[in-house]
């Protein structure tokens, strides 16, 4: 999740847990623990595909974070003890305050390498978009009211409420990726396809609207699928052009995109350059995540060995607009095709 998000979590988790003795201070220690896992992205791993690929990897691993609130918890009873609470609370309340940062990173399409330092596929539960206000806005108030009124000496009763409505509002999420999936797979087997792959994710900023990727060898359909929908969903059909990922069967940079991604990508041709896209992140046409794997030249295609992220638009409100009349309304269709096609063009 963004950064803010982040902060505000960690300081209503602090609140909740140590409000009562630490007062205001409560959620500022809270704020600046929410975003220390964040800190990993000041280090230069090498290369684009290197930065975003180990970017939630060391730093958000629970054996990691398990450890750091264990000294983190000695070190703060060593320097200033308070006979207010026990050392116990203290840990808990230091180690859900990394843990929870790391949990809901989880719940985005990104991938948190949760396990790190095993090799395992990043955790990417893809059913909260990277900014989504529903979520932070309970979290906003709690900070605000606890700002504003105080918290020394009184019931967590705000904090709590804020951690209980957000984490119902998760399992919401959950319930609208199951929900778009099914509705897909039903689709997908009234029209006799055959699906090597399916992947779903919110589309931005909301938790109703759901955007499902089916892999299918050199294409890929996307579908939309509201709460509100009452027909089946269409599914759209655009080349992938997998047949090109066999160009770059000896790139290190692919292999690692491939294992961090799922194999949710694209392959595109353009200007004598071989690129791959991150379908998962950001919506139809505009994603964030894409980079030049290799070149042509008269000796045939050579892999670039230094490989930078490509710039990328970020949408229009106009976009953001229909893709919010779509929540509600399932005609007229959105240009999924066309907004795909703009890839091309880079």
């Amino acid at each position: 999740m963004d950064s803010i998000t982040q902060a505000l979590l960690g300081a209503t988790v602090q609140a909740s847990l140590l409000g009562r003795w630490q007062g205001r201070k409560a959620l500022l220690y809270g704020a600046v623990l929410g975003t220390l896992p964040d800190l990993d992205v000041v280090i230069d791993y090498g290369d684009a595909i290197a930065d975003m690929t180990y970017h939630r990897g060391f730093s958000h691993s629970l054996f990691v974070l398990s450890m750091l609130a264990v000294a983190l918890t000695w070190l703060a009873r060593r320097i200033r003890p308070d006979p207010g609470y026990s050392g116990i609370r203290l840990f808990m309340t230091v180690w859900l305050v990394l843990v929870t940062h790391v949990l809901l990173d989880a719940f985005t399409s990104y991938g948190t390498q949760l396990f790190w330092p095993l090799t395992t596929p990043p955790v990417a539960w893809s059913s909260v978009f990277i900014i989504d206000p529903i979520y932070s806005v309970p979290l906003l108030l709690a900070v605000l009211a606890g700002a504003i009124v105080g918290l020394e000496g009184r019931s967590p009763r705000v904090p709590v409420v804020a951690l209980v409505v957000t984490s119902l509002y998760l399992g919401f999420t959950l319930a609208g990726k199951q929900m778009a999936e099914q509705r897909v797979e039903t689709a997908i087997a009234s029209q006799g396809l055959q699906a090597n792959q399916l992947f779903s994710t919110p589309t931005p900023f909301n938790s109703l609207l759901w955007r499902v990727i089916i892999l299918q060898g050199d294409d890929y359909y996307e579908a939309l699928v509201s709460w509100f929908d009452d027909q089946p969903p269409e599914l759209v059909r655009i080349a992938r052009g997998e047949r090109l990922a066999d160009i770059l069967r000896e790139s290190p940079q692919h292999t690692r995109l491939q294992w961090f991604t799922g194999g949710v990508l694209r392959y595109d041709e353009i200007d004598g350059q071989l690129l791959v896209t991150d379908l998962r992140l950001g919506m139809t046409g505009f994603h964030p995540f894409r980079f030049a794997l290799a070149e042509r030249s008269g000796e045939g295609w050579q892999l670039i060995p230094f490989v930078e992220r490509l710039p990328a638009e970020r949408g229009d409100m106009d976009r953001l607009k229909l893709i919010w009349r779509r929540v509600w309304q399932q005609q007229p269709a959105l240009p999924l095709a066309e907004w795909a096609a703009e890839l091309n063009r880079r």
